[in-house]
């Protein structure tokens, strides 16, 4: 794409989130038709009897058990109600626990200083997956079935209140590209494939800076500075503009508010990364590094998102800039809507090929019907999401095993994580798309979608056709440690084999 073109689009498409807010008065909030606008209380005169109602009077002395009554003596219902059964901690606990009764003995002060006390404690605890999978993927000409399993595994060291050193591992596949897996038929027959490592994936520390200088002080601290380093995970935008980690750290300006421009609160996070960036941008390298802010405000009536991230590539021609805007609001009560831009530039490329150099536009609605004949409209749940890709537009990073930027977008994009299980193309290079579904949640506790989905080349895009698939999913628990998920997707790609598969995961959480 001509850069001065690229340019323009780019910033026309910046602008498009705060378009949808320009004609509101940011003061002009929605507000109950009883309540009443005050204005200045110092210069109105109090009612004769207070601001406030006075203090309820009781005429009966306090009964416990008849406040108990209301839950367990319910009329018509002959069944008491009881606690559920939640989980109370983590598996694994040693020292301060997860969810802890009682007053604690005088805590140690000899590392971060008396106005900064230790609560040592370490937890471990994660989910297990195991998934029987049947599909073709287009690729190989064979359709394969496979059992394939994934462990996601937690480890906190708890130092304080605010600081802890925190690990990850996924013991069970090797960077994500590898899991252990049992191959039943297809192009692989009768094979055990075992993948296991016990690598930490992250081991990061994350605390509060203002707490820690205050306990070495002796002071109480007068602000907050959140900080982290090590090999740590960062995601934005709901992993749709990063989800990766790299070696780095960060700090965040968190929990502020500007009146003046009514913004009730707003976050900015800085980071910087020096090596094991995964980006598509600069493919198998392990010392890209990238530099970046991050962050969010309520105002405008909606939720405003943004980002600017430089990734700094071994090969300087590989090296680009990255900017992300996000708006997203709710209409009238009955439309939730965002709308999300994504834009690379300043690749120079090699032999004119650029890797990351384009403009990526999402737009996701849902919608909450204003009648249902049955059930809560609520949980009732129509989607429209959809995109357009110009050239080659990349996420700042994304890890091996996360899937294409458009994972989002819809279950056709969508992939597992696990297995060979197939999905549209997720790039969104030089393609326009989307997935139209319906969701319906049933009593909170099930989940049933059904969906169909495009991907549409333009321009010079690398795929040989069009593309059209249809999906669906249930899922539900079974216990509150265990979930069990079924889904099932077709679909037809013009110039190349058309792909299917079947699936069923279960899901431990320990």
């Amino acid at each position: 794409m001509n850069r001065r073109i690229s340019t323009a689009l780019l910033l026309i498409l910046l602008g498009i989130p705060c378009a949808f807010a320009a004609d509101d008065d940011p003061k002009a909030h929605d507000m109950s038709s009883e309540a009443k606008l005050l204005g200045d209380l110092e210069h109105i005169e109090a009612p004769s009897d207070g601001w406030f109602t006075p203090e309820p009077k009781y005429e009966h002395p306090y009964d416990a058990q008849a406040q108990l009554d209301v839950y367990d003596n319910v009329a018509g219902n002959p069944k008491k109600r009881h606690m559920n059964p939640n989980r109370t901690g983590a598996p694994w606990e040693l020292g301060i626990r997860m969810y802890d009764r009682g007053a604690y003995t005088p805590r140690p002060t000899w590392l971060f200083g008396p106005k900064d006390p230790m609560l040592a404690g370490f937890a471990a605890y994660g989910d297990l997956r195991i998934a029987a999978d049947s599909y073709d993927s287009g690729t190989n000409g064979k359709k394969q079935s496979q059992l394939a399993a994934r462990l996601n595994l937690d480890m906190d060291l708890g130092l304080t209140a605010t600081e802890r050193i925190h690990a990850f591992a996924r013991p069970l596949d090797k960077g994500g590209k590898s899991f252990t897996r049992y191959d039943i038929s297809g192009a692989v027959d009768d094979k055990f494939t075992h993948a296991f490592d016990f690598d930490l994936d992250t081991l990061f520390f994350e605390g509060d800076l203002g707490q820690i200088t205050g306990g070495w002080r002796g002071k109480p601290s007068r602000f907050d500075l959140p900080i982290a380093f090590g090999r740590m995970p960062f995601v934005a935008q709901n992993g749709v503009w990063i989800e990766d980690a790299f070696d780095g750290a960060a700090f965040s300006i968190t929990a502020k508010n500007i009146p003046k421009w009514d913004v009730s609160n707003t976050d900015l996070t800085v980071f910087g990364g020096w090596a094991q960036l995964t980006t598509d941008a600069t493919p198998g390298s392990s010392k890209t590094g990238v530099f970046g802010a991050a962050g969010f405000a309520d105002a405008l009536r909606g939720y405003i998102e943004y980002g600017y991230g430089y990734v700094d590539a071994d090969d300087e021609d590989l090296s680009y800039h990255n900017v992300t805007a996000a708006y997203t609001r709710r209409y009238k009560g009955r439309l939730s809507n965002s709308v999300r831009v994504i834009g690379n530039f300043g690749q120079k490329g090699h032999s004119g090929t650029k890797t990351a150099d384009g403009v990526l536009l999402l737009v996701e609605n849902s919608l909450t019907p204003k009648y249902l004949p049955w059930g809560n409209q609520l949980n009732f749940v129509p989607y429209l999401n959809l995109f357009a890709g110009f050239d080659s537009p990349q996420s700042l990073a994304r890890g091996g095993d996360s899937g294409g930027v458009l994972r989002n977008t819809g279950m056709a994009f969508e992939s597992d994580g696990m297995t060979g299980y197939p999905t549209l193309d997720a790039k969104a290079h030089d393609t326009v798309g989307g997935s139209l579904g319906l969701e319906y949640l049933f009593d909170l506790f099930r989940q049933l979608v059904v969906e169909g989905s495009v991907v549409q080349r333009r321009g010079n895009s690398p795929l040989p056709g069009n593309e059209y698939a249809i999906n669906a999913r249930y899922q539900q628990p079974i216990s509150p440690d265990l979930i069990i998920r079924f889904d099932v997707m077709k679909g037809w790609l013009q110039g190349q084999k058309d792909i299917y598969g079947v699936r069923a995961e279960i899901r431990l959480k320990f």
